[in-house]
């Protein structure tokens, strides 16, 4: 036994740890999402069965998917990158506001309840799910990106949603330029550069949020050093890398290879099972 945690339910979490890592990897080279909309779901089960109470289990498990997401979003930006589908002009255009946004979501977190981040979750992924599943290419605002004042603006919710959602920012700047125009596989190989501007800041922001529950909830093991810094477990952290790092460039190939229309389907499948878990958690 390890600090409270019984050695079968220490060799549990690793075994799935090890294998969401490898299934994060995937996601987040196939749908630019940093893979956040699948460790938090994942993150919240597995805490659930180590007695993680309610109320700090959704930002734990949304500082850690900000840790995991740093090493993971790096592999999948360079993997698109090196094909030539990303904007660069636009994650540049989106780097300061979207930093900004993070750094005022870690400020949220430290203060709100669990219910706002599952909120945010089935509030963002539902939206992006109808249109990937049902929307149509004539559903356009515009055939090109806005100025650059309603570009910033945009930047700063997509810093600030993600914070609390844990992701990279993939399925809202891709919701967001595919109404603008852009083809869904530049949309989304632009979004995984947000993921290292949105992760770094993000997970230590809830570093600081998270330092003083430690103290409160000195029962719960895995909010504790060597366990836990803050709101990032650092268990999570070190099974979820190198499995997510080894699996995204395959998913990255993945996405080049798949019909538009499929991975429009795919991702909006994937968004929607994703909103529909957090939906039924509130009763």
């Amino acid at each position: 036994m390890i600090l409270g945690i019984p050695y079968t339910e220490l060799a549990l979490l690793a075994a799935a740890l090890l294998a969401a890592g490898a299934v994060t990897g995937v996601l987040a080279g196939v749908f630019g999402v940093g893979g956040g909309a699948v460790i938090v779901p994942v993150l919240y089960e597995l805490f659930a069965m180590l007695g993680v109470p309610e109320e700090v289990r959704m930002p734990l498990c949304v500082g850690t998917s900000l840790a995991v997401i740093i090493p993971t979003s790096i592999r999948s930006f360079n993997a698109h990158r090196a094909k030539g589908m990303v904007d660069m002009s636009i994650v540049k255009l989106w780097a300061v506001p979207v930093v900004i946004g993070v750094l005022g979501g870690g400020v949220i977190a430290r203060y709100a309840p669990a219910d706002v981040f599952k909120t945010v979750f089935v509030v963002v992924a539902g939206l992006s799910a109808f249109r990937l599943l049902l929307g149509k290419d004539s559903w356009k605002l515009a055939d090109d990106i806005p100025g650059n004042l309603v570009m910033r603006l945009f930047g700063l919710v997509i810093g600030v949603l993600s914070a609390l959602m844990g992701i990279g920012g993939g399925q809202l700047s891709s919701l967001f330029m595919t109404f603008y125009g852009r083809p869904i596989h530049q949309a989304v190989a632009t979004s995984s550069g947000l993921g290292v501007l949105i992760s770094i800041p993000g997970a230590i922001g809830y570093m600081y949020a998270g330092w003083p529950k430690a103290a409160e909830f000195p029962d719960v093991a895995v909010l504790q050093l060597p366990l836990a810094l803050g709101y990032v477990s650092l268990i999570g952290f070190i099974l979820f890398v190198p499995t997510s790092i080894w699996t995204a460039p395959i998913g990255a190939r993945l996405a080049h290879s798949l019909p538009k229309r499929k991975l429009e389907i795919l991702f909006g499948l994937f968004l929607a099972t994703v909103c529909l878990r957090f939906v039924l958690s509130f009763f």
